[in-house]
């Protein structure tokens, strides 16, 4: 069963109208690729923080990186601005590679550092894209995603390694 991803098993996933093959890689050495940001799975006490530009659309905080920044940089300075929440501890969970199949980008390969963090919630005052925030228990907090389809075994994957899965998560 293709419940939870396994290391380097592709996915087939169709993202903003193109045909990508997600995989999972885990930590220390990212696979080979274009970096492309950080995702972060946060934890506020026992609540999961879900983020969405419309509160229609919830996702976890992720963003692309600004030129020569680290991955954790990247993971700690989207928190910031998208959850409004900083980050007191994290842990580099594993990468995510996508290959692009089909469309105008085909043949790119892009890199996405995964984390789980424990945050400290600052006051919500949205100053970027997100315009929205929710603190949900995690099986909850999973089911709101808007995960791409063919990637909830990925996505099952970067909770479970957050250490924060529950066994219905399977389910979904």
């Amino acid at each position: 069963m293709n419940d939870i991803a396994g290391n380097g098993a592709d996915f087939a996933a169709s993202i903003n109208g193109q045909g990508w093959h997600v995989a999972w890689y885990p930590p220390p050495d990212p696979p080979s690729g274009t970096p492309h940001g950080a995702e972060a799975v946060c934890a506020a006490g026992d609540r999961i923080v879900v983020v969405s530009p419309d509160g229609q659309r919830w996702g976890l905080p992720a963003g692309r990186p600004e030129r020569g920044e680290q991955w954790v940089y990247t993971m700690r300075r989207e928190v910031r601005e998208e959850a409004c929440a900083e980050v007191v501890d994290c842990r580099l969970l594993g990468f995510s590679r996508g290959l692009c199949v089909r469309g105008p980008q085909e043949g790119l390969v892009l890199v996405r550092s995964m984390w789980g963090a424990e945050v400290r919630l600052a006051p919500w005052d949205p100053r970027f894209e997100m315009a929205h925030r929710r603190l949900l228990p995690a099986e909850e907090a999973f089911r709101s995603l808007a995960i791409p389809d063919g990637l909830g075994p990925f996505y099952r994957r970067l909770f479970a390694e957050a250490a924060i899965t529950r066994p219905n998560l399977h389910g979904l």
